[in-house]
């Protein structure tokens, strides 16, 4: 049984090596045909490394040629080796602009990471209230880690109005989707009832999920809670 199984997988992954193959070769001729999906796609592959060595400095260059198209995935990703200096020299100021392009198509994590460039004050200047607006963007599309931004600026009151209740509405939402700072931050506005009715039941079991996550913080906090 065992050794049908083994003969399976091989051929499983001679199959999936040829479908890599065959995917760069078509993505390849696509993109010499100024196509900016296959520029695009192919960009990734250089980026990840998947079935090629991996190469930021062709990865750029596919970007570039797909975001001069106008290509929103390319402009948001051709940011993204701009702000860490990937197969380019790194450039805060690009970054934006390129995320800004992006954007203005409703590509949710170049909102998204725009909202971080204006919070912090990188390639633009210093502005919580714009810094709010595009995590908004981002958040109204699903965005997980923008939901969780958003509610702590609503903690805050940076940018938007405080308000507790938000922040755990926001909190919640990316809570929902697994991410664990949300989760955390949640549970502690459980644990001393800001913006929701204080339970300890539901604070655990938000710690509890986090602990789960990975967060060493969530299995801390959920220790604490879980000897009261």
């Amino acid at each position: 049984m065992k050794i049908i199984e083994k003969g399976i997988m091989k051929k499983l992954l001679l199959v999936l090596l040829v479908l890599i193959v065959l995917s760069f070769t078509l993505y390849q001729k696509a993109a010499n045909q100024r196509n900016a999906a296959a520029q695009y796609n192919l960009g990734m592959i250089y980026e990840k490394g998947q079935g090629v060595k991996q190469n930021y400095i062709k990865a750029a260059k596919l970007y570039q040629k797909a975001a001069d198209q106008e290509h929103a995935g390319a402009q948001a990703n051709l940011g993204f080796l701009y702000y860490y200096g990937q197969g380019v020299k790194q450039n805060y100021i690009k970054t934006a602009k390129l995320y800004q392009k992006a954007s203005n198509q409703g590509n949710a994590l170049a909102q998204y990471n725009l909202g971080i460039m204006y919070e912090k004050g990188q390639g633009v200047t210093q502005n919580y209230v714009k810094a709010a607006k595009f995590y908004q963007k981002a958040a109204d599309q699903g965005d997980a880690a923008a939901q969780a931004n958003l509610g702590f600026m609503y903690y805050k009151g940076q940018g938007v109005t405080q308000s507790y209740v938000k922040a755990a509405k926001f909190y919640q939402q990316a809570a929902n989707q697994g991410d664990t700072s949300a989760q955390n931050k949640l549970g502690s506005m459980y644990v001393k009832g800001k913006g929701v009715q204080q339970s300890n039941v539901k604070a655990k079991e938000l710690f509890r999920k986090a602990c789960a996550g990975g967060s060493e913080w969530g299995c801390k906090a959920y220790a604490i809670l879980n000897k009261r």
